[in-house]
């Protein structure tokens, strides 16, 4: 629904005010908004935090114990996490399913769960 948004809205000036939104539809524009730069900004923690990890791997060698390394578990971790956060979101969402405050609800949930992502991602490379 979220793509549906913004393909009638891509390209377009659209005159709606984010930080006073009236209409359903201004709502779920802005929020979606909040959620593209939300994913924007965890694409570039990602980057930062898969190279850590793929320098402790660098650095550490080949784990004794046979266990993945730091660079998989995070990839493993990520796949996980994007399939967790899409589907919660999309839970939340079918409180309101199929109605106009569903887009809503879904992408503010996103822009939650992306933001602490974040943050968690940031918070590793922080550690040692």
């Amino acid at each position: 629904m979220i793509a549906a948004l913004l393909l009638t809205t891509a390209g377009a000036e659209v005159p709606w005010n984010c930080a006073d939104p009236q209409a359903q539809q201004e709502m779920n524009w802005c929020a979606a908004q909040d959620f593209h730069r939300a994913d924007a900004a965890l694409s570039a923690q990602w980057k930062l935090t898969s190279t850590e990890m793929k320098n402790r791997d660098t650095r550490d060698g080949k784990p004794a114990d046979g266990r993945p390394g730091h660079m998989a578990t995070l990839l493993t971790g990520q796949h996980a996490w994007l399939k967790f956060r899409d589907a919660q979101c999309d839970l939340e969402g079918y409180l309101f399913r199929g109605g106009s405050m569903e887009p809503l609800l879904v992408a503010t949930c996103r822009t939650s769960l992306t933001e602490a992502r974040t943050k968690q991602l940031k918070d590793l490379i922080e550690q040692q």
